[in-house]
């Protein structure tokens, strides 16, 4: 009978407050209903290390130490980055599963969020599918139908889970849309990797292209999850993007023209507006402004500095984070945790970067200070 009680106590709760962050109709970010601000960290391998070697768990050992200096949540890569990392979700698609279990067991064990970016690479869905880039604005394509058994199964999978906070479609499918010179930049061909031995127009990506995959996996993830927030995982519009979709000029834009782009690029049912800041980060305070007429609350899903310890580099980083602390910022992720491969930003509980660990996690603390939470 106590077993029964504490189960019912237990679905109670659930309803009354759903796991993960959602999106009120004001635009406000909520977590277990109430409004919530948290400063976390790109652990964009946590899955990848262990999808490409079983034996591999240090993701473990990772989400403690977040955990102990008070960093909440993580965005992470949930997939393979090349098509070749992708094989053993063709061949074995429960023990491709089961790994990214253990990151999700894990994540729920030491207390961490999940942020998971599906697609994070534009061209992998595509040449697993073997066709061009541009499919993406097909919503009949193969590349389509890839990615809605993938949101279906991922999603259905992981919904009850207490450590996803919210879906993310990709990384910065927006900075490569439209460009002047796209011909320069198709995706790399690696034949070794999976991808195709050569390139084509088709494989160059316009804004209406992403805007069509984004509002498909949007529509997706809601058939399976009706209130964690959905994002496009795009960084800022470029400073030329009005004028790339409709004449491919690097022409700067206005500051209406940016707001343009990012209502544009983030609409419903997409409901958390993202941007990625580095050297613009100045760029926050007006992102800010939109995010709050369009009533969608701004994730900086990625920020950092560069480069070895210096004073340059310590007070670059403490302007940085001392604005998206004090502007408001509801939810940001600094680049990059425990990434061996780019040193230049990695930052881990002990080298030389650790003072940006550190400096996060005390943000928090006064972040959860003034809302009146324990740490």
């Amino acid at each position: 009978m106590v077993v029964a009680v504490v189960s019912v106590l237990s679905v109670a709760a659930e309803a009354a407050a759903p796991p993960g962050l959602s999106v009120s109709p004001e635009g406000v970010l909520l977590r277990e209903g109430a409004p919530y601000r948290g400063l976390g960290v790109n652990y964009f391998d946590c899955f990848y290390r262990t999808l490409s070697d079983p034996a591999n768990t240090s993701y473990d050992a990772g989400f403690a130490a977040l955990a102990e200096r008070h960093i909440p949540f993580v965005r992470f890569m949930c997939s393979g980055f090349w098509p070749s990392d992708n094989k053993l979700y063709f061949e074995n698609n429960e023990a491709y599963f089961q790994r990214l279990d253990a990151v999700v067991q894990s994540a729920e064990k030491h207390g961490i969020g999940l942020i998971p970016s599906l697609f994070w690479n534009m061209n992998t869905v595509p040449d697993l599918v073997h066709e061009p880039c541009d499919q993406w604005g097909n919503p009949a394509s193969k590349t389509h139908e890839f990615m809605r058994q993938y949101v279906r199964e991922v999603v259905t999978r992981y919904a009850a889970s207490p450590a996803i906070w919210g879906w993310e479609f990709g990384n910065e499918y927006n900075l490569g849309a439209d460009l002047p010179n796209a011909a320069e930049w198709r995706p790399a061909t690696w034949p070794q990797l999976g991808t195709p031995a050569t390139r084509s127009a088709r494989d160059e990506l316009t804004h209406d292209m992403v805007r069509a995959a984004f509002a498909e996996f949007a529509r997706a993830v809601r058939q399976y999850d009706s209130h964690r927030f959905i994002t496009s995982g795009n960084g800022c519009p470029r400073p030329s993007a009005w004028h790339q979709r409709r004449e491919r000029s690097w022409t700067t834009d206005t500051p209406e023209q940016y707001a343009e782009m990012l209502a544009g690029d983030n609409r419903d049912p997409m409901n958390v507006l993202s941007i990625h800041a580095y050297e613009d980060y100045a760029r926050i305070r007006p992102t800010l402004e939109i995010a709050a007429r369009l009533k969608k609350p701004l994730f900086v899903g990625e920020f950092g500095v560069a480069g070895a310890p210096s004073d340059k580099t310590r007070q670059d980083f403490t302007a940085m984070l001392t604005l998206i602390e004090t502007s408001g910022v509801p939810l940001a992720a600094l680049w990059v945790y425990d990434h061996g491969g780019q040193d230049e930003w990695n930052v881990t509980a002990t080298n030389a970067r650790s003072y940006q660990l550190q400096a996060v996690g005390e943000a928090n603390d006064r972040l959860h200070a003034a809302e009146g939470k324990p740490k």
